[in-house]
């Protein structure tokens, strides 16, 4: 089966409006409560000591972490259990988008609650910047920023909506991106409000 068009292309990220129906959304939000159970959601302090308004947790071989020591992959929860492994429902997404060639180390589960929001970065943390980040939204609409590979580029903005996913690679691989904030109660699908965004990357 060929790989789906993206419904709409900005500065290189491709975004799928749409591409999981209701269905879909909610057995991937029940997938996610399992991971949460064994591996329970944290608050995230920079190296800079500063609280990260978002709540995640992970999935996979590693999990993205952030402390005094700056921001690194890790290969057990903070609080020293594995990592679950990510839900098959996830795996199928970037098979279908991606490919089954290579599949992700790590799924980064954020969960941004009324107020919160993820400043511009770029995702390099990687030991191979060829493989794409991909992101699913789950739950309220989001405003996604995204830029150049230069912290100064002009950026553009365009709201996600539950279901959407972004392909970030090619050119878009290093830009910067952001979540400025988010349309808290535009969703029925998270029973307390706000937003999950799922992302996939190859680490090693």
């Amino acid at each position: 089966m060929s790989r789906p068009a993206p419904t709409t292309t900005l500065a290189g990220f491709e975004i799928f409006e749409g591409y999981l129906d209701g269905p879909a959304q909610a057995a991937l939000v029940d997938d996610l409560r399992e991971v949460a159970r064994r591996a329970p959601f944290f608050a995230p302090r920079t190296r800079f000591g500063k609280a990260m308004s978002v709540r995640m947790t992970s999935a996979g071989r590693y999990g993205w972490f952030t402390d005094a020591r700056g921001y690194r992959y890790i290969d057990t929860h903070p609080e020293g259990t594995a990592w679950p492994p990510i839900p098959e429902g996830v795996l199928a997404v970037w098979c279908d988008l991606v490919g089954a060639a290579r599949l992700p180390d790590c799924c980064l589960v954020n969960y941004y609650g009324e107020g919160a929001r993820m400043g511009l970065h770029q995702d390099r943390d990687e030991a191979d910047f060829d493989w794409p980040v991909l992101s699913i939204s789950l739950g309220d609409e989001a405003l996604f920023r995204v830029g150049g590979k230069d912290r100064r580029d002009p950026t553009r903005s365009i709201w996600l909506r539950s279901g959407d996913v972004v392909v970030m690679g090619g050119d878009a691989r290093l830009a910067y991106h952001g979540i400025d904030r988010i349309k808290f109660g535009t969703s029925t699908l998270l029973p307390q409000g706000g937003r999950i965004n799922l992302t996939l990357r190859v680490v090693d």
